[in-house]
């Protein structure tokens, strides 16, 4: 073993408590020890900020991380802190006399990690603060760089001026960390932060531990009660398209009693501030917001993500989703959507700067939730990663894979409607408009074409409107029919003028709610899965009150402190002092997340919990 790995790993189990870095780490940190420039591409909760932090304490001299976010650099900076490492942020939520004694630590050489925001990195003042420190800077890290490319779908011309400071600093080592980033988007990172020759590292984008599930959103409020009360006591965030959405949803959650909180932009930036607290310090459980509430959210139990609107692109829902699971426990990742989302979305693309990119970003976010093979596989195969299930159950996997082969349904008799009614309308009319014929719609404009006269008018009310539209994806997808020009007007193909002619049989993989017709097939029920945790299951009764007094003390020893739960240590290494009881700070050391100084810390109370109980 060399002496750079030896190093790393003690610092690894020493300062952070772990046994063995993730896949990637450890290349990352010699590379940038090396002196080398960095692309590192790892998905949410895949261990990014080691792979700056370990550096950082080997380096003489000091890194600097730009971020994004306050409350990121608040979090980051506590957590390091409560591991023993000198580190510090420099923004605008600091009181002047905060601000200075930081200053005088930095340049005094009194701390090791800063963490500083895009513009404030940019100022001149910023520049002369670092060039008056005692010690050099030896890495400059760049956390969510995808930022820093209009191709991405967070850009923040903040992030461009970053280039600049680089001059400044030319013997700096580069670090550049995203969770998502298309080859487009790579290239952008490369050239607007010009990293020279840098050296790309990709991770595998599959979280194992999220169940991926999309249903079609037919009575929203239950179903978004559904899933919670499969994750009862635990974190969840539900996303929403707009801030109306978010207050009226958490309305209603309030008003049954659930533990919820808002957020978004409309709110101010202290309600926001104190909103985004209660929950990652586990005072409120669920969070409602809009994509304000994302990017720099560091709360690792987060049992669920509900997407209760479509997201408007794969790469913001990926990051969305990424908020779950991020201690590596089971979590789950539900999408409700429907065709309403779709138009709802492309209705703001007018104001976009590019809606044809707008459109592309979209349309791969419609054809994962349409999936009707693996979602997993649809995911990773968009950022460009094979998925050949051989190490994911199929019940840990997605609804689909957990649902096993799908049953086909006749559809026969609706899909002879719906084409029928196209040719009697012929073929003039996008999808909304020959459902509403088929559903018996008096809209004034059915009206006024005389198409309630049609014999199609009204004759497909067995179904509901979100089922016929499902159906008419469905027939579009399978080549029955077609979608026309520029206003995606509907026409029946040839082989479904064939069909419908010769009367054949349709069967698709499709589950349709029939209201009205006799001896219509049987559905499948729809596979929901959250498995409760199983270590929490099968605990013995004492063992279980092991682990809730465990729980107890670093919640209230976090309130003393005034800082997250997680920052103590998280829910994983919970289980593992239940399970291991360790019995001397020696022992303690072999448990996930307690390196030397934590051990230190809070050993004695932690072994005298267990001593209790044993």
């Amino acid at each position: 073993m060399d002496n750079i790995t030896k190093c790393a790993q003690e610092i690894l189990k020493d300062i952070f408590g772990y046994d063995s870095f993730r896949p990637l780490q450890l290349e990352i940190i010699k590379n940038l020890l090396a002196g080398k420039d960095t692309l590192a591409i790892m998905p949410t909760g895949g261990g990014k900020s080691l792979c700056y932090q370990i550096p950082a304490l080997i380096f003489k001299g000091i890194t600097i991380v730009v971020s994004p976010l306050i409350s990121l650099m608040q979090d980051q900076v506590s957590s390091l802190k409560e591991n023993g490492v000198p580190a510090e942020f420099l923004n605008s939520s600091l009181e002047f006399s905060e601000y200075l004694e930081t200053v005088k630590k930095l340049k005094d050489g009194e701390i090791k990690i800063v963490y500083v925001s895009p513009e404030g990195l940019a100022s001149d003042k910023m520049m002369g603060i670092f060039h008056e420190c005692s010690m050099p800077i030896n890495c400059i890290t760049i956390d969510e760089a995808h930022c820093v490319s209009e191709w991405g779908h967070d850009f923040r011309p903040d992030y461009l001026s970053i280039s600049n400071v680089r001059k400044h600093f030319p013997n700096a080592v580069c670090l550049a960390l995203t969770a998502t980033a298309t080859a487009s988007v790579q290239q952008d990172i490369i050239k607007n932060l010009q990293l020279y020759r840098p050296t790309v590292f990709t991770a595998s984008f599959n979280r194992k531990n999220i169940f991926l599930e999309v249903k079609p959103k037919k009575n929203a409020l239950s179903q978004v009660i559904e899933c919670i009360e499969k994750h009862k006591d635990e974190s969840g965030i539900i996303y929403c398209f707009s801030r109306k959405s978010v207050d009226e949803l958490t309305m209603k959650l309030h008003n049954e009693g659930y533990s919820v909180l808002n957020y978004h932009a409309g709110l101010s930036d202290i309600q926001r501030t104190k909103n985004q607290n209660l929950f990652i310090k586990d005072k409120v459980r669920i969070i409602v917001a809009t994509v304000a509430f994302g990017m720099g959210i560091n709360k690792p139990n987060v049992r669920f993500v509900i997407h209760y609107d479509m997201a408007k692109s794969l790469e913001e829902y990926y990051q969305e989703i990424g908020r779950a699971g991020r201690d590596g426990l089971e979590s789950h990742a539900l999408l409700l959507y429907s065709p309403g989302d779709i138009h709802k979305i492309r209705f703001f693309f007018n104001e976009a700067a590019d809606p044809e990119k707008s459109e592309r970003l979209l349309q791969g976010m419609i054809d994962y939730a349409k999936a009707r093979t693996c979602r997993r596989r649809a995911l990773l195969s968009y950022f460009g990663e094979n998925f050949s299930g051989a190490d994911t159950s199929a019940d840990e996997c997605c609804d689909i894979c957990a649902a096993g082969p799908v049953n086909l349904t006749d559809v026969t008799i609706p899909s002879q409607k719906l084409m029928s009614c196209i040719f009697r309308l012929k073929q003039h009319y996008g999808a909304a408009y020959v459902i509403d014929v088929l559903l018996g719609s008096k809209q004034k404009r059915i009206m006024e074409n005389h198409h309630n006269e049609l014999s199609t008018w009204g004759i497909g009310k067995e179904l509901e409107k979100s089922d016929w539209f499902e159906l008419t994806d469905l027939l579009i997808e399978t080549g029955y029919i077609l979608k026309v020009g520029e206003y995606n007007v509907l026409a029946v193909s040839k082989m479904g003028a064939l069909a419908l002619t010769n009367r054949t049989q349709i069967k698709l993989p499709v589950q349709l709610n029939f209201k009205n017709i006799i001896n219509a097939p049987k559905q499948k029920p729809s596979f929901v899965l959250h498995k409760k945790n199983e270590f929490l299951k099968n605990l013995s009764e004492k063992d279980t009150e092991l682990y809730n007094a465990i729980k107890q003390w670093r919640n209230s020893t976090a309130e003393k402190e005034n800082i997250a739960p997680y920052m103590i240590f998280g829910d994983k290494t919970i289980e593992e002092l239940v399970e291991k009881k360790p019995a001397s700070e020696k022992e303690l050391l072999s448990v996930f997340g307690i390196g030397t100084v934590k051990a230190e810390k809070i050993g004695a109370p932690v072994l005298r919990i267990i001593g209790n109980h044993i």
